[in-house]
């Protein structure tokens, strides 16, 4: 196979994006396998809080009994499942992303509790832990780790959603100096209702964009009613008001006028909790299809033995194997960067943000791709369950209407399509991503018809020509678009939409082969894994070309896209599997365990 881009100074650990320009398997990467015995008793201990605290109480849970939520944060407190993030000098445990992310995965069985927990462990917790100086740490850190004062954060208004920018909320200094004189309202805010401590962003003289630290009693300060929602009826959702509250200089967060850091860091972090936290619906719903299709029978024989059944579970199965494997893989890079640096030293908040910042690309595309991902799963299991799916009977049901909110949660998923592929330019042009070299090396391959071909001599060997195939759809659709538009690529959505989906589709194929060669036995490949990768490849593939077409016929027309079109066509590699094997490769093994069969 043609030799790609060397990496240079960050071969050691990969920058973020390195995936479209390195071969598969260039550096080990982090997985489940990998996980160490501390990181699965974390899990452990956390997906049998759920089992046991919280599904046993979905349905006072989804009535907003605040009491029961309030109870439920007071007893993880208990369990130390809300200081994972904390830092050990406040009440915390410091424990590396990895095990922070499997905790979010385990509480995710129940979309209300995932988005309970989430925001208090995250959004709301995480910008003082990050932003926040030694006394506001002291003072609230302690309490927020125990679950003794939950947290909330609040940034979305009726008019700024994706544009957070353009907050109309202001912040004026009082005459004193003593405090700052907030108006205006914000929407959306999980844990309202019972929340202590928010985070809340306003502008200081209309202008400058900054962070506030708010506590529920402060004078002016109110919170609405809940809204009535589709789906995690069970969290809080409220607007809060500001009519001349006054909050003491003291709690600003961070600098004046640079509140726009730590609402970007958030969502980055935010966004790689929502796709790593998807992963434990994924499993309790495929879960729950499985014991349905079993015990359901038509025709005198379980639903569970028809073809059309099994290829929904196939294809339900393979999508965990695709976001898990993505998932901590990326976090795994976090935690690698990070162990370089002291715990303890005065900057280590900050390499904890530049760490996260550099998988930002990873980042939104575990948003995107494990929110729709989750969508078809929960979607496959209704359909599975038939009219019974479309009742509160049945627990898919819940899940189905839960899982809808997870394309829009941290910036919509069309705004992380633009932004992934914008953040990879961006990359290339301040040199931190050889891109424009892979680029140019890319056109020498398709001028000379010189492709990459297959090797490694494994059972994956076709998989991973596949994978470095779209790599390179991926890469040659994005240099035209930017060829011909300059920086006015920005402007063209639907270009941008498309060549993100290929990006995907390389990251997740890469993520799968690597994982599976890793996890190799003295050289011999997991059957089923490698029925996962082929299962996934033999959609990803086409599915690419066509998205990249698509981007091409967006951008050229006439002679030009005619000879784009060509160029794109060598990059086409069909290789025939024989599917029905490959799904019952899959299928069998998910219904021996009665779950997804790979377990932490």
């Amino acid at each position: 196979m043609a030799a790609l881009v060397e990496l240079g100074h960050t071969a050691e650990i990969p920058a973020g994006g390195s995936f479209l320009v390195t071969e598969v398997g260039a550096a080990p990467i982090v997985t489940p396998e990998t996980f160490t015995e501390e990181q699965r008793m974390y899990y452990r201990t956390a997906a049998q809080f759920t089992k046991e605290k919280v599904l046993t109480q979905a349905e006072a849970i989804e009535r907003k009994n605040v009491a029961v939520l309030r109870g439920l944060l007071s007893e993880a407190g208990a369990l130390g499942l809300l200081m994972i993030d904390v830092p050990e000098a406040y009440g915390g445990l410091g424990a590396d992303k990895t095990t922070s992310m499997l905790v979010a995965e385990a509480s995710s069985m129940l979309g209300s509790w995932s988005v309970t927990i989430g925001a208090h462990t995250g959004i709301g917790s995480l910008p003082i832990v990050w932003f926040g100086n030694a006394e506001q740490k002291a003072r609230y850190l302690p309490k927020l780790a125990t679950g003794e004062k939950v947290a909330a954060y609040a940034l979305t208004e009726t008019g700024s959603g994706s544009d957070a920018l353009g907050a109309k909320t202001k912040a004026v200094l009082s005459a004193d100096g003593k405090h700052y004189v907030l108006n205006g309202a914000k929407q959306f805010i999980t844990n309202a209702a019972f929340a202590d401590v928010f985070v809340v962003f306003a502008k200081v003289d209309g202008e400058k964009f900054t962070g506030f630290i708010v506590d529920r009693d402060t004078p002016g300060f109110s919170v609405g009613p809940e809204e009535h929602k589709m789906g995690i009826r069970g969290s809080s959702t409220c607007a809060i008001v500001f009519e001349d509250a006054k909050v003491p200089v003291e709690n600003v967060l961070g600098e004046i006028g640079k509140g726009h850091r730590i609402a970007f860091n958030i969502l980055n972090l935010g966004r790689l909790k929502l796709g790593v936290g998807v992963i434990g619906g994924m499993k309790h719903t495929l879960e729950a299809a499985l014991r349905y299709a079993a015990d359901r029978r038509q025709f005198k024989t379980p639903i569970l033995q028809f073809g059309l059944i099994r290829e929904k579970l196939a294809r339900m199965a393979t999508a965990i194997y695709a976001v898990e494997s993505m998932a901590y893989r990326t976090a795994g890079l976090i935690d690698a960067r990070l162990a370089r640096h002291d715990k303890t030293a005065a900057d280590y908040d900050q390499k904890t943000i530049e760490a996260i910042e550099q998988y930002a690309v990873e980042a939104s595309i575990l948003k995107v791709f494990g929110s729709e991902a989750l969508g078809m799963v929960v979607d496959e299991a209704v359909q599975i369950h038939g009219g019974y799916g479309f009742t509160e009977e049945f627990p898919v049901e819940r899940a189905y209407r839960d899982a809808r909110i997870n394309r829009i949660f941290e910036g919509t998923n069309e705004i992380n399509r633009m932004l992934l592929v914008g953040m990879l330019l961006k990359k290339a042009m301040k040199g931190e991503l050889p891109l424009l070299d892979f680029a140019q090396a890319i056109d020498e391959e398709l001028m000379h018809r010189n492709l990459p071909r297959s090797s490694g001599g494994d059972e994956l060997a076709e998989a991973a020509l596949t994978a470095e195939l779209v790599k390179r759809m991926a890469v040659y659709a994005t240099k035209v678009a930017v060829e011909t538009f300059g920086p006015e690529i920005e402007q063209h959505q639907e270009i941008l939409g498309a060549i993100a989906d290929v990006v995907m589709d390389a990251f997740a194929l890469d993520s799968m082969i690597a994982r599976t060669r890793q996890a190799s036995a003295d050289g011999a490949l997991d059957p089923l894994r490698v029925a996962m990768v082929k299962h996934f490849a033999l959609e990803a593939q086409p599915r690419s070309h066509e998205r990249a077409r698509r981007a091409l016929m967006a951008t050229a027309e006439g002679d030009a896209l005619t000879t784009h079109l060509k160029k794109l066509a060598l990059l086409d590699h069909f290789v025939p599997y024989q599917p029905t094997a490959l799904r019952e490769t899959i299928v069998q093994a998910a219904e021996h365990q009665g779950a997804y069969p790979f377990g932490y």
